[in-house]
């Protein structure tokens, strides 16, 4: 699957990427939970997207690392689709 292909709304998606940048962290609550998250920009030979980090993950990828997505989830926001992995994805360190 590359990056092209992804569609808003499409679950199982399953991708390599090489992570270009990681903007800053932001910190909410939501339900009396501090949450974590931060954009990160992705590439493969397709083109680039925004993936979202959350929490520990954020800690886990830095820039220039490969990762293998695996069930994530696209969703879109402001117009521009992003991947996530979701609640029941994964996101792996492969380099």
């Amino acid at each position: 699957m590359k990056l092209s292909d992804l569609k808003s709304k499409q679950g199982n998606v399953e991708v390599e990427v090489e992570v270009v940048s990681i903007d800053d962290t932001k910190t909410f609550n939501k339900f009396g939970k501090e949450l974590r998250l931060a954009n990160a920009t992705v590439k493969d030979s397709s083109g680039e997207m925004k993936l979202t980090l959350w929490n520990n993950d954020i800690d886990r990828v830095k820039a220039g690392n490969k990762l293998k997505i695996t069930n994530g989830y696209v969703n879109e926001f402001q117009g521009e689709k992003q991947l996530t992995s979701g609640k029941f994805g994964k996101i792996e360190v492969i380099e």
